[in-house]
């Protein structure tokens, strides 16, 4: 099989001829690997082209106000969205662009705000160039990152906008009714030009819990949510829905499901089990992740990476419905090694029958 064969067999709940992976990067751990791939292997490649080099099975591009991340290189910057962004050097090493300006701090200002224009040609340049180039051979990912709460909250500060859905109610929905609007027009068009998978979602779980109740959800999101998905698979049937949130969203997942998702991503196994959810859900979701980046990435051995690996595949992988990725982004604390050994775990195991 070629990756996008591979993959959509396993979205399909059906066992491909290994266990497709999909291993996202810092910036930082990039370039730990691309120094590793030129000195050790003789490998001249970018941090761009380490999904290829090192045989991954999705290929992706970005869209919407996720991309505001990294998007530039001066200290701070102000996005298209009018979010002020500023660089953080953490004291453990690697640098992020956290939020210190949201435009809709006042709420006066809602009314004349309007999000940037989903139809901009060469928002979608990198996106057609994949489908292009791989679209035959590689599962080709439209990134929505960020879709309806986070954008929310990014515009209007994190506890500001909590307080709205309980006691701003109206604000609230008129905020989430113009991010949705480009939300709607941009998955449209990922859909049409011709993504096999859309990846969107919000973080709705904390490290434990929900950061809101079931019922505030089901009054604000799930409702848009499938408004969403809807229309997507509207325009491309067989498109495959991913739904990305961190921590433990358990009580979300039955919702989640009537919406449309398809995939659950992240499914950061120190807040919820993977083998359980699978026993679950597994005849109704596909899961993208499960690999632990909290302790056993950054702080176990290479031994102990293979024997999490090895876990996450027996107790998902099988009859299909796996995506093997890390729960997060490799961060800049993960060491070569435990790397290496990720890569080389998935292939020791990841061959079907598991």
């Amino acid at each position: 099989m070629n990756s996008r064969e591979r993959v959509l067999t396993a979205l399909n709940h059906e066992e491909p001829d290994r266990v497709p992976i999909d291993i996202p990067y810092t910036p930082e751990a990039a370039d730990k690997l691309v120094t590793y791939l030129s000195r050790e292997k003789q490998i001249e490649a970018g941090p761009d082209d380490i999904p290829l080099v090192m045989n991954h099975d999705i290929l992706a591009a970005s869209h919407g106000i996720g991309s505001s991340y990294y998007a530039r290189e001066e200290e701070e910057y102000i996005c298209e969205w009018g979010i002020t962004w500023k660089w953080i050097t953490l004291p453990t090493g690697g640098r992020y662009t956290e939020m210190v300006g949201h435009p809709l701090a006042d709420e006066s200002k809602l009314s004349s705000y309007s999000c940037p224009n989903p139809a901009k040609t060469t928002r979608y340049d990198r996106m057609r160039e994949l489908i292009t180039e791989y679209g035959a051979t590689h599962a080709i990912c439209g990134g929505m990152g960020s879709t309806l709460f986070e954008p929310a909250w990014h515009l209007r500060g994190f506890e500001t906008f909590l307080m709205d859905l309980v006691a701003n109610k109206d604000f609230a929905h008129e905020l989430l009714d113009k991010v949705f609007d480009f939300q709607l027009e941009t998955g449209k068009i990922l859909a049409d030009i011709g993504a096999d998978l859309l990846k969107l979602g919000d973080d709705h779980g904390t490290q434990s819990s929900l950061m809101m109740s079931v019922g505030t959800f089901r009054e604000f999101f799930k409702h848009r949510y499938a408004r969403l998905f809807s229309a997507y698979k509207e325009v491309k049937p067989d498109i495959k829905i991913a739904f990305h949130s961190d921590g433990n969203i358990e009580p979300l997942l039955p919702d989640l499901i009537e919406t449309g998702v398809d995939i659950f991503q992240a499914v950061q196994p120190l807040s919820i089990d993977p083998g359980k959810i699978k026993k679950l859900y597994g005849d109704r979701l596909s899961f993208w992740g499960t690999v632990d980046i909290q302790e056993v990435m950054p702080f176990g051995t290479p031994a102990d990476v293979e024997k999490e690996i090895r876990l996450r595949i027996e107790t998902v992988g099988k009859g299909g419905g796996l995506i093997l990725a890390p729960s997060h982004a490799i961060q800049p604390d993960v060491p070569l090694e435990n790397i290496l050994s990720f890569y080389s775990a998935a292939e020791k195991y990841g061959y079907y029958p598991v």
